[in-house]
Protein backbone atom coordinates (compact mmCIF):
# COMPACT_ATOMS: atom_id res chain seq x y z
CA UNK A 1 0.00 0.00 0.00
CA UNK A 2 3.01 2.34 0.49
CA UNK A 3 4.36 1.64 -2.56
CA UNK A 4 0.74 2.56 -4.38
CA UNK A 5 0.60 5.81 -2.29
CA UNK A 6 4.05 7.13 -2.86
CA UNK A 7 3.59 6.56 -6.55
CA UNK A 8 0.24 8.35 -6.67
CA UNK A 9 1.63 11.02 -5.07
CA UNK A 10 4.63 11.64 -7.43
CA UNK A 11 1.62 12.37 -9.72
CA UNK A 12 0.62 15.67 -8.26
CA UNK A 13 1.37 18.66 -10.26
CA UNK A 14 4.63 21.05 -8.79
CA UNK A 15 5.55 24.06 -9.49
CA UNK A 16 7.65 24.26 -13.07
CA UNK A 17 10.34 25.91 -11.54
CA UNK A 18 10.73 23.27 -8.17
CA UNK A 19 13.81 21.31 -8.38
CA UNK A 20 12.48 18.57 -5.72
CA UNK A 21 9.63 15.71 -7.23
CA UNK A 22 7.31 14.30 -4.45
CA UNK A 23 9.29 11.43 -5.29
CA UNK A 24 12.13 12.81 -3.46
CA UNK A 25 10.01 13.97 -0.79
CA UNK A 26 8.24 10.46 0.04
CA UNK A 27 11.34 9.25 -0.17
CA UNK A 28 13.30 11.21 2.86
CA UNK A 29 9.59 10.94 4.60
CA UNK A 30 8.72 7.18 4.74
CA UNK A 31 11.19 5.86 6.96
CA UNK A 32 8.92 8.48 9.42
CA UNK A 33 5.84 7.16 8.64
CA UNK A 34 5.61 4.85 11.76
CA UNK A 35 6.92 7.72 14.09
CA UNK A 36 3.92 10.00 12.64
CA UNK A 37 1.04 7.92 12.41
CA UNK A 38 1.85 6.40 16.01
CA UNK A 39 2.80 9.21 17.98
CA UNK A 40 4.92 7.86 20.21
CA UNK A 41 8.34 7.00 20.81
CA UNK A 42 11.34 8.81 18.80
CA UNK A 43 11.49 9.25 15.08
CA UNK A 44 13.81 6.80 13.58
CA UNK A 45 17.50 7.99 12.57
CA UNK A 46 16.62 7.07 9.11
CA UNK A 47 13.67 9.50 9.41
CA UNK A 48 15.74 12.29 10.62
CA UNK A 49 18.27 11.94 8.00
CA UNK A 50 15.63 12.54 5.59
CA UNK A 51 14.38 15.80 7.30
CA UNK A 52 17.66 16.46 6.75
CA UNK A 53 17.96 15.82 3.34
CA UNK A 54 14.38 17.15 2.79
CA UNK A 55 15.89 20.66 4.48
CA UNK A 56 18.85 20.90 2.11
CA UNK A 57 16.92 20.23 -1.22
CA UNK A 58 14.48 23.00 -0.41
CA UNK A 59 16.45 25.65 -0.85
CA UNK A 60 14.19 28.17 -2.61
CA UNK A 61 10.66 29.06 -2.22
CA UNK A 62 9.42 26.87 -5.40
CA UNK A 63 10.97 24.32 -3.85
CA UNK A 64 9.51 24.49 -0.73
CA UNK A 65 6.07 25.13 -1.87
CA UNK A 66 6.58 21.79 -4.07
CA UNK A 67 7.28 20.01 -1.22
CA UNK A 68 4.89 21.34 1.00
CA UNK A 69 2.15 19.95 -1.65
CA UNK A 70 3.76 16.85 -1.59
CA UNK A 71 3.86 16.18 1.85
CA UNK A 72 0.26 17.21 2.21
CA UNK A 73 -1.20 14.94 -0.16
CA UNK A 74 1.25 12.18 1.36
CA UNK A 75 -0.30 13.07 4.76
CA UNK A 76 -3.86 12.75 3.79
CA UNK A 77 -3.18 8.81 2.96
CA UNK A 78 -2.02 7.94 6.56
CA UNK A 79 -3.18 8.78 9.98
CA UNK A 80 -1.11 11.24 10.59
CA UNK A 81 -1.25 12.32 14.25
CA UNK A 82 -0.57 16.00 14.32
CA UNK A 83 0.83 16.35 17.02
CA UNK A 84 3.93 13.74 15.93
CA UNK A 85 4.29 15.84 12.88
CA UNK A 86 4.33 19.15 14.08
CA UNK A 87 6.98 17.81 16.71
CA UNK A 88 9.27 15.93 14.26
CA UNK A 89 11.82 18.63 13.14
CA UNK A 90 12.53 19.58 16.82
CA UNK A 91 12.80 15.83 17.62
CA UNK A 92 15.17 15.30 14.48
CA UNK A 93 16.70 18.79 15.93
CA UNK A 94 16.25 20.37 12.36
CA UNK A 95 15.19 23.83 11.88
CA UNK A 96 13.32 23.29 8.37
CA UNK A 97 10.43 25.50 7.06
CA UNK A 98 8.45 22.71 5.60
CA UNK A 99 5.35 21.97 7.81
CA UNK A 100 4.39 18.68 7.75
CA UNK A 101 0.39 18.44 8.51
CA UNK A 102 -2.56 18.09 6.29
CA UNK A 103 -3.97 21.56 7.41
CA UNK A 104 -1.18 23.87 5.83
CA UNK A 105 -1.88 26.51 2.98
CA UNK A 106 1.41 25.69 0.66
CA UNK A 107 0.67 29.09 -0.82
CA UNK A 108 1.98 31.34 1.81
Amino acid sequence: MLVLVLAMTQLIAKPADAAISCGQVDSNLAPCIPYLTTGTGEPAPKCCDGIRSLKANTATVDDRRAACACVKAAADHYPVKEDAASSLPTKCQVAISIPISKAINCET
